[in-house]
């Protein structure tokens, strides 16, 4: 607990060391240019992530892809992610919580959990794709010489352990994910009571993982595609804010800036927010394309913008479902 309140602190003190640095007179200056029009145009690329993942999340319910609406699917998967957004897990604390939703929503708790485990597989393989792809443009736009193309050299090996541990973690959910890591821990002579009560739910929860994968490739192609297309409007996010800072940008870079910042967000979760360390990412990011540090400090300071306003909307829609009783939608699958 200490420990994460302490890199909190040491975030919040990077952020504010680097807008103090930079000048907030001039950054207040270069924001002054967005105006309210241009806020409501950042949040659309979000927009469009927010409604395609949660489409994406809708194709690996199998059976219990109808018992819920669009609507509350999306406010879940809303509300989910802003225990992912606000808490030091890994992107992941959230995903209990969505399966706990959907489970009111009527949806078996073994389906919903088994379908939080696959909509975040697929999300994290088109995650890795549009990561080396961004990489792959970052090293074309910025070349192999000088630190920034250290840097990318240095993400691009990183980025393949990543695609290399994803390709692991899949294998392993063909295997039998829960109860595998079940066995191990009876081979560790470790016995958790509270595992032992559930093998059978384990064992329900690992076949329903592995039907998905064996009998319905199509969606998982979909799925994975529609979360693919989530990480390009991330990419569609970045030429948005920085046209509307009134810079000159290009398709491309906006790729390998996108790509580049999701890899480097996805490094600190470790940190509350990624705070510090996401905005300090950025602004270096922005100034290895070419652009001035006043720009890259106010890109990263209308990221946060964009996260403060879904955290809001999360936590609005998680009060929502929260004292709202399930009611049934009609005759589920069994």
């Amino acid at each position: 607990m200490w420990l994460k309140i302490l890199l909190l602190a040491v975030g919040a003190l990077t952020l504010t060391a680097l807008v103090w640095h930079i000048g907030p007179a001039r950054i207040l200056d270069a924001a002054s240019q967005v105006g309210p029009f241009g806020l409501l145009l950042v949040l659309i690329p979000s927009l469009v992530m927010y409604l395609l993942e949660a489409y994406g999340w809708k194709l690996t319910m199998g059976a219990y892809a109808g018992a819920v609406s669009f609507p509350r699917l999306l406010a879940i998967r809303t509300a989910g992610e802003v225990v992912n957004m606000t808490t030091p897990t890994a992107y992941i604390g959230g995903e209990p919580l969505k399966a706990y939703l959907l489970k009111r929503a009527q949806v078996p708790l073994v389906d919903g959990l088994a379908s939080v485990v696959l909509a975040k597989t697929f999300m994290t393989i088109a995650q890795v794709l549009f990561i080396l792809l961004g990489l792959v443009v970052a090293f074309w736009l910025l070349g192999s010489e000088g630190s920034s193309g250290q840097m990318v050299m240095a993400s691009i090996v990183s980025a393949g352990v990543l695609a290399f541990g994803v390709a692991g973690f899949v294998a392993v959910q063909r295997w039998g994910l829960f109860t595998g890591a079940l066995g191990l821990l009876r081979r560790a002579n470790l016995r958790v009571a509270y595992l032992e009560a559930r093998e059978s739910k384990l064992q329900e929860l690992d076949r329903t993982i592995l039907n998905f994968y064996g009998q319905d490739r199509r969606n998982f192609l979909l799925s994975t595609g529609l979360y693919f297309g989530g990480w390009l409007a991330e990419a569609l996010e970045v030429y948005v804010m920085l046209v509307c800072l009134g810079v000159p940008v290009t398709a491309l870079a906006s790729l390998a800036i996108g790509a580049l910042s999701a890899f480097i967000k996805g490094g600190t979760f470790f940190i509350p927010g990624s705070l510090g360390a996401q905005d300090g990412g950025n602004l270096l990011l922005v100034t290895a394309f070419g652009y001035s540090d006043v720009a890259g400090i106010t890109f990263a300071l209308l990221r946060r913008f964009r996260e403060i306003v879904w955290i809001g909307i999360g936590l609005l829609c998680l009060a929502l479902l929260d004292g709202r009783a399930a009611v049934p939608q009609g005759e589920q699958p069994r």
